[in-house]
């Protein structure tokens, strides 16, 4: 007579830290896709309802996001951080040094596999502004000028820029909605590859610090508005 096999257990395990990733992971994009506006408070039991997890994760989350500079507490509870003007051209004047920097080495360094990559980078970025796809624009952004610093072989100031990376991006977010900009930001980007690829530093230099300068314009106008 066969024995009778074991229960099976089917039971999801909730794990607590991997909802709280995913959590992180869905606020963020809704602030960086502008589905909460700067200034907008986030009340937790909202929050709650919306992300479907405790009140003990939200409290995380927010405090996560805090960090990264995109939620700011105040006397009537966290809301989206505001970036002022002046906070906005710091970050882009840090931004301007080391990604010219980057840019720099990077076409002293350069073979023809991380030319490709950058290549491809853009495309996807082009095909992202051509498809209205404005997540993806941030994305594959970040990873041309993950390539750029890599390509440099200057991994210590990319880690500065990744520590920045939440609000690099809700500055960026603001910049490629401009008018014209799918067209000017890619032909800024554009130069930057092209002198990368004729090995021509301080080419690549020139053209990364005009692109930088010309989105930080962009940005400080946008804000100064606002205020």
């Amino acid at each position: 007579m066969d024995a009778t096999p074991p229960a099976m257990d089917l039971k999801v395990v909730r794990n607590t830290e991997t909802l709280r990733e995913l959590a992180l992971e869905k606020l963020r994009a809704a602030i960086l896709e502008f589905r909460f506006r700067p200034g907008d408070r986030l009340r937790e039991r909202d929050l709650c309802e919306q992300l479907g997890v405790s009140r003990s994760i939200v409290r995380e989350v927010l405090r996560h996001l805090e960090t990264e500079g995109l939620v700011e507490t105040a006397a009537r509870g966290p809301a989206v951080a505001n970036p002022t003007p002046e906070q906005a051209r710091e970050i882009y004047e840090i931004r301007a040094t080391l990604e010219a920097l980057a840019a720099r080495h990077c076409a002293e360094r350069a073979d023809a596999a991380i030319v490709a990559a950058l290549e491809a980078a853009l495309e996807r970025i082009a095909d992202a502004y051509r498809q209205d796809l404005p997540s993806v624009v941030l994305r594959e952004t970040h990873e041309f000028y993950r390539l750029v610093f890599e390509g440099g072989s200057k991994t210590v100031a990319w880690t500065i820029v990744r520590s920045l990376n939440a609000r690099i991006t809700h500055l960026r977010a603001i910049t490629i909605a401009a008018p014209g900009r799918s067209t000017v930001g890619l032909a800024e980007l554009r130069r930057i590859v092209d002198a990368i690829a004729r090995k021509d530093g301080d080419a690549a230099h020139a053209a990364c610090l005009d692109h930088v300068n010309a989105a930080a314009a962009i940005a400080y106008r946008a804000l100064t508005r606002n205020d």
